[in-house]
């Protein structure tokens, strides 16, 4: 089976094409749910995370207190690495193990730190998703309902876009200009075929 990565800058509309091959039949591993799954259900990830970051990281009831993590990561990004230096191996462990258990052609896993976290190193081939600075910048504003400087802010943490595409094997366009569907469903028949 092909293990393929779908990665792309925030706004560039991910989801989207995961979803998409997801239509297609293609199962597909979402990085950040698995992360938030695993800072829940893990118990050396929560006892990595109390230890680092106190027991406010979980709720009396042994839930990720979200609000409270959040707080502490997103204007630090010391905490931040440290925070990811925890769960990215339990999210690139996981994802491991369940690519090992699909039975398709191939399988997609969706992450935004592809390159960052160094599971881009375990796949095969990579596809990058692709749009303009000004757009993301748009849907991500109207999606999360945040400041403009706050979404640059998220984009300076992640690597730059252009050397991201550069890195990728396949690159979909993601302009609202081209059709998304053919681009992934020509990607669906190009990845079925390759052995």
């Amino acid at each position: 089976m092909i293990k393929v990565g779908l990665t792309g800058g925030i706004g560039s509309g991910k989801s989207t094409v995961a979803r998409i091959f997801g239509v297609l039949g293609i199962p597909v591993y979402n990085a950040d749910d698995a992360a938030k799954r695993l800072m829940n259900e893990n118990e050396e990830v929560k006892k990595n995370v109390i230890l680092h970051f106190g027991k406010e990281s979980y709720t009396a009831e042994g839930l990720l207190n979200r609000a409270y993590i959040a707080s502490q990561v997103f204007n630090d990004k010391e905490k931040l690495s440290l925070l990811n230096s925890i769960t990215h191996p339990a999210t690139i462990a996981d994802s491991e193990h369940w690519m090992r258990n699909q039975t398709t052609a191939y399988a997609v896993k969706e992450a935004a730190l592809l390159f960052e976290s160094g599971s881009a190193g375990n796949l095969d081939y990579i596809i990058g998703v692709y749009a303009p600075a000004p757009l993301r910048i748009h849907r991500t504003m109207q999606r999360d309902g945040i400041s403009r400087e706050e979404v640059l802010k998220r984009m300076s943490r992640q690597i730059d876009e252009n050397m991201k595409m550069n890195l990728c094997n396949f690159i979909v366009i993601n302009d609202e200009q081209q059709l998304l569907i053919p681009q992934v469903v020509k990607l669906h028949q190009q990845l079925l075929f390759i052995q």
